[in-house]
């Protein structure tokens, strides 16, 4: 029998977070996340099938929505990033393929990204830094693909002070490196 132990995209056991000024940068692990692209002429279907079944109501370009225990932001035309919490949708993507069936396809993102919050009175600089992105005229709940540290990223904005930096897992390190030098830069 095997032992394995996961492992956070930094390679910790735990979740790192990390102070610096007035900024803080918490590796987020606890969310499980499925991509949900409709199939041609079939987004109403999949809208409607989530909405009646989960009460999430899938996103405009550049927003996003929730419905406890799930959010939703948009990735591209007709295609959406689900999330919940991991302790009680492990196993999101098949519950999302049961719900919406063969009007999607449905694929299991969580351990395919890596998501760092980041939150303080510095949020706006840092991300001016840290790309080209809007950040000060976002409002909380907006999103935008964009690059960061060479990298494509989701920029989620979850609140007034809050940003979600959504990105590839293999590149984790390099975009957790981004966040804290510029975060240093601005203390």
């Amino acid at each position: 029998m095997h032992n394995l132990k996961p492992i956070t995209p930094l390679g910790g056991d735990t979740p790192r977070q990390d102070v610096i000024g007035t900024i803080t940068i918490t590796e987020v692990v606890d969310q499980a996340m499925a991509s949900v692209a409709a199939r041609c002429d079939q987004a109403g279907a999949v809208q409607k099938a989530l909405a009646d079944t989960t009460g999430l109501t899938l996103p405009e370009v550049g927003q996003s929505t929730e419905a406890t225990p799930f959010a939703a932001f948009w990735m591209g035309p007709d295609q959406w990033m689900v999330t919940a919490p991991h302790h009680s949708h492990e196993l999101l993507a098949p519950e999302l393929k049961q719900v919406v069936g063969d009007a999607a396809s449905v694929v299991e993102q969580t351990d395919g990204w890596c998501r760092f919050d980041v939150q303080g009175a510095g949020l706006h600089d840092l991300f001016e830094r840290l790309s080209n992105a809007p950040v000060r005229t976002m409002e909380p709940g907006e999103t935008i693909r964009t690059t960061a540290e060479h990298l494509g990223v989701f920029l989620w904005k979850l609140a007034k002070d809050r940003m979600a930096v959504i990105g590839p897992r293999s590149s984790a390190g390099s975009l957790h490196h981004g966040l804290m030098a510029i975060a240093k830069s601005i203390a």
